[in-house]
């Protein structure tokens, strides 16, 4: 009699899990799932009012990837495809050529004119103009050379650079002219000539990077 009560408890229990089984598997299905712009289908449960999916479907829907740090659970999703339609092109080879060529020149203008004045030289416009007609010609070519936006941008940083360094070597030119003496340490501490440096600092910062970051140093 024992027997035959444990037989129809252990059928009924093998029959409600059967019966939850079921129930689980029905409310279990595909529907199209939607993250950060990427599209696919995935298995959904809806239980107690609620849909869940598997953190593993939803790694592989968004090609992303897992990463455990302790108790956490960290997902890594990639850029959406129309995030990475809109971004801003970067720098264009030519430009870029171009670009670096006027940077090099204005920095040797910059050495040479700081070495002359540090060493007592004379500051005469011929030595200067030199320098000045090479990188106004170079500038032409990286304005011929620009078609981006962020090339665009940066010629006009550029441009201010020049300008400047134009401004600082006009500078000393003209004090020899009217015979004026100029200090050895005459640049040290220069408004002018900082903002030369650190703007070369930042033009190269976005050569080295090939994208366009305007922080100021140019302005």
């Amino acid at each position: 009699m024992q027997l035959k009560r444990s037989l129809i408890w252990l059928t009924s229990l093998l029959f409600l899990c059967s019966f939850v089984l079921v129930l689980t598997r029905a409310a279990q299905h595909n529907r199209t799932f939607t993250v950060a712009g990427h599209s696919g289908e995935i298995p959904i449960t809806d239980m107690g009012g609620r849909s869940y999916v598997e953190i593993e479907a939803l790694t592989r829907l968004a090609n992303g990837s897992l990463s455990f740090r302790g108790n956490q659970i960290v997902l890594l999703l990639p850029p959406s495809n129309a995030n990475a339609t809109t971004a801003a092109p970067g720098f264009t080879k030519e430009f870029l050529r171009a670009g670096i060529e006027q940077m090099s020149v204005i920095r040797e203008w910059r050495s040479t004119l700081i070495n002359a004045i540090q060493r007592g030289f004379p500051i005469t416009g011929d030595w200067m103009t030199s320098f000045s007609d090479r990188a106004q010609h170079n500038l032409r070519l990286v304005s011929l050379a620009a078609s981006t936006e962020s090339d665009k941008n940066a010629f006009q940083l550029l441009t201010n650079e020049f300008n400047n360094m134009k401004q600082l070597s006009d500078r000393f030119v003209d004090a020899n002219k009217s015979r004026t003496y100029s200090r050895t340490d005459a640049v040290e501490n220069d408004p002018l000539d900082r903002r030369i440096l650190d703007c070369g600092h930042s033009l190269a910062a976005m050569a080295a990077t090939g994208q366009f970051v305007d922080d100021g140093s140019c302005r």
